[in-house]
């Protein structure tokens, strides 16, 4: 189980290089609201993170690829859900404060992320891979 949450964290590197490059394109250079650009970026990373964990963490070969993407998304968007939450409540219910909201939404997107590869992982591990 080690080396796959390592696997899985590898993959999930991938992933948070789609998800922040798709976040930033989204929502700094086409200025959509933050979370639609954030549920952009995430989705099109856990689109990306499902296929590389099939093949390469997991060993996947359920032949119902389509009920697998499901459960897999259906966990994500549950994560998304918990991403959001915590960025809604680093980004604007805190007092904390630093010179650049950018940097602000940015890192509260990475500690995000964070609780989120946890959830991710375990219910994937137990439900979408088992």
């Amino acid at each position: 189980m080690v080396e796959q949450f390592f696997q899985f964290g590898l993959v999930g590197l991938s992933g948070l290089f789609i998800d922040f490059g798709i976040t930033w394109i989204l929502k700094e250079r086409i200025h959509f609201n933050k979370y639609i650009a954030n549920g952009s970026g995430f989705l099109a990373a856990a689109t990306s993170n499902y296929i590389l964990n099939r093949v390469w963490t997991f060993s996947s070969v359920n032949p119902n690829i389509a009920l697998e993407y499901l459960s897999f998304l259906l966990i994500s968007i549950v994560g998304l859900a918990i991403n959001s939450l915590i960025l809604y409540i680093l980004v604007d219910k805190t007092k904390f404060t630093l010179n650049s909201p950018k940097l602000k939404f940015y890192l509260s997107k990475l500690v995000a992320t964070a609780v989120v590869t946890i959830w991710n992982f375990f219910m994937n591990l137990l439900f979408t891979f088992s």
